[in-house]
């Protein structure tokens, strides 16, 4: 029978929180201002830890926004796992991620100006989305639901479209950001492989949790 490992001592969790202030004053300036030339000294305040702590844990600034980005990456991916679970159908899966994104514009909007500015140097990382993304392309490829596409090529359109959702979402609050997610899925989707009807049906379904 399996042990649960044992918990962490005082100085870990410690070590481990003064860490994460880093990376959550990090995402605070890159989603105010996207200005990575703030000062160690200027981040550390922010982060309300000792100047020396920095050194710690990270060699330099670009480690700790790249670390930052990172962050984002997977908490977006992990809100988005939270409402698609049971969900089978890769083309829903598609939708629904669109649907979910645009609806982050207002309940995460630091997540999704991060997204905006820095996302697109990620379309092909190993975090956030875009390995769920892959996965769910390659299992539509080979069950024949999406068509004629390679895998890593239709993430990248899908990824761009993503981003173009969000940068639209973010300029333009008074649209009406269902619509216009479930419109660009649908293009998406009509790429995939799928008629027109279909891909309208798919980006209308009820989004789990949401709706």
């Amino acid at each position: 029978m399996p042990t649960s490992a044992p918990p962490r001592n005082r100085f870990e969790r410690r070590r481990a929180e003064t860490r994460q202030a880093l990376i959550r004053a990090a995402r605070q300036i890159l989603a105010e201002t996207g200005d990575t030339s703030a000062s160690i000294q200027a981040i550390a305040e922010r982060a309300d830890v000792g100047f020396g702590s920095f050194y710690n844990h990270f060699e330099s600034k670009t480690e700790l926004f790249d670390a930052a980005v990172a962050d984002a990456l997977e908490e977006f991916g992990k809100v988005v796992d939270e409402h698609v679970e049971g969900i089978d159908d890769p083309a829903e899966l598609v939708a629904a991620g669109f649907r979910l994104t645009a609806r982050m514009a207002d309940s995460h909007p630091e997540l999704m100006r991060i997204l905006r500015d820095r996302g697109l140097a990620h379309i092909h990382s190993d975090r956030g989305l875009s390995p769920r993304a892959l996965r769910d392309l390659e299992r539509g490829i080979a069950s024949g639901r999406f068509t004629g596409t390679d895998p890593t090529t239709a993430l990248s359109a899908l990824g761009g479209t993503l981003l173009s959702l969000v940068a639209l979402r973010l300029a333009r609050p008074d649209l009406d950001g269902d619509e216009s997610a479930s419109d660009l899925a649908a293009m998406v989707l009509r790429m995939l492989g799928l008629s027109s009807e279909d891909a309208r049906e798919v980006t209308r379904r009820p989004l789990p949790g949401v709706d």
